[in-house]
């Protein structure tokens, strides 16, 4: 979606090689108001003249005089974050030893990307720096942790940036894994509410008393259990934003309940006569056909008209043509800070373009973690792609799980942990995909109580 010029981001491109900065302005002006340089005493005069500060600035260290040396594109690195520190310093170069990797970043750069470089992974680290100084990623102001360029991406950042500072309800709809919590997350980051607490409730995760104790708290000695006093997630999260996942899941008396709340903010702790009043925004999600629930009587329509006062869709991963690949290069990216990542070769790289993902982002998340775990530093060909994508059913393989360990063990950079870590995570998504996010039930299918399955979910959450 092309932006008016005045709209766009300003990136700084200093290269001396007219061929790859004709190029690179050519595929990135649509996105950002490419100013150019092609050494340093150009560079200075440009950074020197400019009224406000780039967002952005991709430099070559190699420039005349001495291209084999890194010491004129260092400089210019300094006299930008010297002149404006807002601005975060990309570098785009062939000098990519170590100690020229770190004095970059010394002087202020944010990331090292060695050339050769796909322009796809370019546009990726640039968007990601975009994301993390607060700037406007295509105009998709403090959005985090979109990643995509697709036109219903841009739907989608758009619909936040427009409903994020309503106090109405919102209601998040869209597949398992296609990114709704992180949409949420988004409607609280953009709005006036954002110093305030966001809190998601799994509505599915609790049964009875123990959920409308979660959503309203309770008095000590309110029920069996009941030892203590306890705020519920209305009162903990204040004036900011409650997020009730999983919303199609609630039983129809709490459904009641919830419904008073939403139209005159009252609502009683358990074992309380006083009523309280709620500040917090409400937002929800599910992946399930409300409309069917209501019909067969398992949803309020009342609530439903409540809590859908506005309505956000999230697309699924195989309705957004292209974003399949920027993920890959996103996640990778991620990954490799961790651990040596992998590469698709041409023809794997064809079967994840053409892969439906059924499971969206998160499959598609999971499936890196995997293979940078078990084929760290090595070129992936599609039939070792293929067994990952059929998950951990690899009973359905040609491979046996002997043969897939194997190969991990005896590839380069193996750590034990981020295997563990890649199977115990997709085996907790998997369960919790196959019981529809009910605690209870995926606890009991992994073998371990839910307290324990909590406390793994919230480990495995810090890491990311």
């Amino acid at each position: 979606m092309p932006l008016n010029s005045e709209k766009k981001p300003t990136l700084l491109l200093v290269d001396d090689d007219a061929i790859i900065a004709d190029s690179l302005e050519y595929v990135l002006s649509d996105e950002y108001r490419v100013e150019r340089a092609s050494d340093r005493p150009s560079s200075f005069e440009l950074i020197s003249n400019m009224k406000d500060s780039p967002t952005l600035a991709l430099v070559d260290l190699g420039l005349p005089p001495n291209t084999h040396r890194p010491d004129e594109g260092l400089a210019v690195i300094r006299k930008l974050s010297q002149m404006h520190p807002s601005t975060r310093v990309l570098v785009l170069s062939g000098q990519d030893n170590k100690k020229h990797v770190f004095q970059a970043k010394e002087d202020g750069a944010v990331d090292f990307i060695s050339k050769p470089c796909d322009i796809a992974e370019i546009k990726v680290r640039l968007k990601k720096q975009i994301i993390a100084g607060g700037g406007d990623n295509a105009g998709h102001t403090d959005i985090e942790g979109i990643i995509g360029s697709s036109e219903e991406i841009e739907l989608l950042c758009m619909q936040i940036r427009q409903i994020a500072d309503s106090p109405y309800p919102v209601l998040i709809e869209g597949e398992s894994g296609s990114g709704k919590e992180v949409t949420a997350r988004n409607l609280h980051r953009c709005s006036s509410r954002k110093q305030e607490p966001f809190l998601t409730l799994n509505c599915a995760a609790f049964n009875g008393e123990l959920l409308e104790s979660q959503l309203f708290g309770h008095l000590k000695g309110a029920y069996t259990g009941a030892t203590d006093t306890k705020k519920g997630f209305f009162e903990e999260a204040g004036s900011g934003t409650l997020l009730l996942d999983e919303v199609a899941d609630l039983p129809l008396d709490l459904q009641a309940k919830l419904l008073r709340v939403l139209e005159n903010g009252e609502y009683y702790r358990l074992g309380e006569t006083q009523p309280r009043h709620a500040l917090a925004r409400v937002l929800s999600a599910t992946n399930k056909d409300i409309f069917a629930a209501i019909e067969n009587g398992q949803f309020r329509e009342d609530l439903y008209h409540r809590l859908s006062v506005l309505t956000v869709r999230v697309p699924s991963l195989n309705e957004r043509n292209g974003d399949k690949y920027e993920l890959l290069l996103y996640f990778m990216q991620q990954v490799a800070e961790q651990v040596a990542t992998f590469q698709l070769d041409e023809d794997a790289l064809k079967l994840w373009n053409d892969y439906t993902f059924p499971g969206n982002v998160r499959e598609l998340r999971n499936i890196i973690i995997r293979l940078s775990a078990k084929y760290p530093g090595q070129t992936i060909k599609p039939e070792v792609l293929k067994r990952e994508m059929s998950g951990l059913q690899r009973h359905n393989s040609t491979a046996s799980s002997e043969n897939w360990l194997s190969q991990a063990l005896h590839g380069s950079g193996f750590q034990l942990d981020q295997l563990l870590k890649a199977v115990e995570r997709e085996a907790i998504d998997m369960a919790m995909q196959e019981h529809g996010g009910n605690v209870s039930k995926v606890a009991e299918m992994l073998g371990i109580n839910r307290t324990t399955l909590y406390g793994r979910m919230d480990r495995l959450e810090d890491k990311e």
